[in-house]
């Protein structure tokens, strides 16, 4: 039955898809990211395209969370749809609450194929087998799957991006209220650790840019186990707050709830994937947040346009899309004028400058020392060495920056100051 479907679906592509036109198509490499993003290259997809094509979705949590992952994620896919002209009421198909169970996720897959996909996003890490195995089923459907590694050479791609350097602004935020308050402890809540290079290079950036501007500070990690635990994720922050006295909450997990109970504790907080405030106005200071219509928008134009699924990976440039800063994928969330310290926006505006234009980047041998005076912040270069929290040297002093390769697939180590709870 799968085969007849997808021989179904082959059909339904090839009547609905323009051709492919060649090398001047849309690509979704990192360096076009940010002008596909756009509402403006909309027209770039036919109105015919645009009507019959459908994306689908297999979320780790509920459709209707207001708050952390699967929101970024869903909200992304829907704004990007309509930049396009697309209705996400009739043209998204979606299957939420799906564990990271491989026979689950397929299922899902087999749901979204026969209600008509033509696109399938997965957006959790666990559900890389399925989709990797899938797709070779399904041929003529695009299969493109987030925070993974797996691609092929046609229709299955994986999309990512350079968190750590929202992380780092999100620790310049975090580092100057530690100063404000007089606490050099700061709390983590983290699904993972050093078991998955996602969450170990996030909890390091972050690190580095709260040292940046507190050298004497500490960040401790309470590991989670799971990517999210809403019951845990509360009682995790709360033991960093009455255990480790930690007077800021970061965290990587779905959830708003470690920014509710920093509200609670009466501390403060940087959420993560959205912004946190409305759910802790009195504590959250920013969140490193994902732009995910920057990718979703480039990846539904590039398969619309593609015409066949099997041409989809060299329409995107590659079977790794990987942005950053630069790009607008990732960024912080507007700061909460009513919690951060002084010179906080001035700080990450000029950081991310930085970042931005190429002239540095988190994980090199070169650290920034920032202060803030009257409201002003200066930011210094320094070369030194990136070591790890048991003194290895990972980088030597001046020298380039760790590999994307170790970044996204095997950083493994705590840069120093960091600590598991």
């Amino acid at each position: 039955m799968k085969k007849i479907l997808a021989m179904v679906m082959a059909m339904a592509m090839v009547l609905s898809l323009a051709a492919c036109g060649g090398g001047d198509k849309s690509s979704a490499s990192a360096g076009s990211a940010a002008s596909a993003g756009s509402a403006g290259s909309a027209a770039s997809a036919s109105t015919a395209d645009a009507a019959e094509f459908k994306v689908g979705a297999i979320y780790i949590n509920s459709k209707n969370d207001t708050a952390g992952y699967t929101f970024a994620h869903h909200n992304g896919i829907t704004t990007a749809m309509k930049e396009l002209g697309m209705d996400p009421a009739t043209q998204l198909v979606i299957v939420d609450e799906v564990p990271e169970d491989k026979e689950q996720v397929l299922a899902a897959i087999d749901t979204l194929v026969g209600e008509g996909a033509n696109i399938i996003f997965g957006i959790s890490f666990g559900y890389i087998d399925a989709m990797a195995e899938a797709a070779e089923e399904y041929t003529d459907v695009v299969f493109s799957h987030a925070t993974g590694y797996m691609s092929n050479d046609t229709n299955f791609n994986n999309y990512f991006g350079r968190a750590y350097q929202a992380r780092y602004l999100a620790g310049i935020a975090a580092g100057l209220k530690s100063l404000e308050t007089g606490n050099n402890n700061i709390g983590y809540v983290a699904a993972y650790g050093t078991e998955y290079a996602e969450t170990c290079s996030g909890i390091n950036g972050f690190a580095l840019g709260v040292q940046s501007v507190n050298p004497d500070a500490k960040v401790y990690v309470k590991k989670l186990g799971a990517w999210g635990d809403e019951v845990n994720e509360s009682a995790f922050a709360k033991e960093l707050i009455d255990s480790y006295n930690c007077g800021v909450i970061s965290q990587h997990c779905d959830s708003a709830q470690p920014q509710i109970a920093a509200q609670d504790a009466g501390v403060f907080g940087c959420g993560y994937n959205s912004d946190m405030t409305p759910d802790a106005p009195n504590a959250h200071l920013t969140a490193a947040i994902w732009n995910w219509n920057v990718y979703y928008h480039t990846a539904i134009e590039a398969a619309m346009n593609c015409g066949d699924a099997s041409n989809f990976v060299t329409a995107m440039g590659g079977g790794a899309y990987y942005g950053g800063l630069k790009e607008g994928f990732v960024d912080v969330s507007p700061l909460n004028e009513a919690t951060v310290a002084a010179g906080t926006q001035d700080a990450i505006d000029q950081v991310k400058e930085l970042i931005v234009s190429g002239d540095w980047d988190v994980f090199t041998g070169v650290k920034l020392h920032i202060t803030v005076a009257d409201g002003a912040a200066t930011v210094e270069k320094a070369d030194e060495a990136l070591v790890d929290n048991t003194g290895a040297e990972i980088v030597a002093a001046g020298g380039p920056s760790v590999e994307d390769g170790v970044i996204t697939g095997s950083m493994n180590y705590y840069v120093e100051g960091v600590e598991e709870a």
